[in-house]
C-alpha cells in the first residue's frame, strides 16, 4: 500500500508540475516574442512604461515558471532527491515572499490613500512630454482610464513642477478627452481642453475611476490567492512525501 501511495503521488506531482512547465514555456515565448518582435512591437511597449514594466513581469514570472516546472517533474520522475529539495526550497520562498507581500499590503495599505497619491502628484508630477518615470506613468494611467490627477483636475492647481514648467496650462494634456461632441455638434479642439475649456476635459479623478475598475475583481482575485498559496504548500507537502518514500 506504501508503494502505491508513494506511485499516486509521485504521478500526481509530475502532472501538476507539467502544467506549471506548460504555462511558464507560454509566458516566457510570450515575452521573448516581445522584445524581439521584428515588426515593431517592441517600440510601442517601450513607449509605455505601464506595457513596459508588464512585459518584463511576465518574461520574469515565466522563467520562474519554467524552472518550478521543470525541477518538479524531473525531481517527480526520476525520483531525485536532490532535485525534489531544489523543488521545495524554491517553492518555500516564492510562498514566503507571497506571504510577506500580502501581510506588508495589509499593515501599509492606509499608505495607499487618496490623499498620499495626491500629494506625491503635486510634488513629483513635471508634465506631458517628461520621461522621468513618475511623470510618463500617471499619464499612462490619465490616458488609460480617461481620468485626470487622483481627485480630478484641481490636482494640479498646486502641482509645483507642473505650474512652473507650464504656467498658462490649466491641466496636463493627458487629461484631454481623446473625442467629445459638444451638444451643438461640433467637434471640441484640443487647443479648447488646454485653454480651460471643460467639454474636453476629464473631470473624474484617476483614484475613484482605478478602484470601481477593479473593486469587482477584487473578491476573484482573494480566491485566486489563497487557492494559489494553497497548491503551493500542498506541492511542498507532495515534495517532502516523496523525499521520504523514495529509498
Amino acid at each position: 500500500m506504501e508503494g502505491d501511495n508513494l506511485s499516486c503521488i509521485k504521478y500526481l506531482m509530475f502532472i501538476f508540475n507539467f502544467f506549471i512547465f506548460l504555462g511558464g514555456a507560454t509566458l516566457l515565448g510570450l515575452g521573448v516574442w516581445v522584445f524581439v518582435d521584428p515588426t515593431g512591437f517592441r517600440e510601442i511597449i517601450a513607449t509605455t512604461p505601464l506595457l513596459f514594466m508588464g512585459a518584463y513581469l511576465v518574461l520574469a514570472m515565466g522563467g520562474m515558471l519554467f524552472l518550478l516546472g521543470f525541477l518538479g517533474c524531473c525531481g517527480a520522475i526520476r525520483e531525485n532527491k536532490c532535485l525534489l529539495v531544489f523543488f521545495f526550497m524554491f517553492i518555500l520562498v516564492i510562498f514566503l515572499a507571497e506571504l510577506s507581500a500580502a501581510i506588508l499590503a495589509f499593515l501599509f495599505r492606509e499608505n495607499l490613500s487618496k490623499d498620499f497619491f495626491a500629494r506625491e502628484v503635486k510634488k513629483h508630477y513635471h508634465g506631458d512630454n517628461s520621461t522621468e518615470v513618475f511623470s510618463s506613468t500617471w499619464n499612462s494611467i490619465m490616458i488609460t482610464f480617461g481620468c485626470c490627477g487622483v481627485n480630478g483636475p484641481e490636482d494640479f492647481n498646486d502641482a509645483h513642477r507642473f505650474r512652473a514648467m507650464h504656467p498658462f496650462a490649466p491641466v496636463p494634456e493627458a487629461c484631454c478627452r481623446r473625442e467629445v461632441q459638444s451638444r451643438a455638434g461640433k467637434i471640441v479642439s484640443r487647443a479648447e481642453c488646454l485653454t480651460g475649456g471643460e467639454n474636453y476635459q476629464n473631470r473624474q479623478g484617476c483614484y475613484s475611476v482605478i478602484v470601481n475598475s477593479v473593486e469587482p475583481y477584487v473578491y476573484i482575485a482573494g480566491a485566486l490567492a489563497i487557492g494559489v498559496l494553497a497548491i503551493e504548500l500542498l506541492s511542498m507537502v507532495f515534495a517532502m512525501c516523496l523525499f521520504r518514500g523514495i529509498q
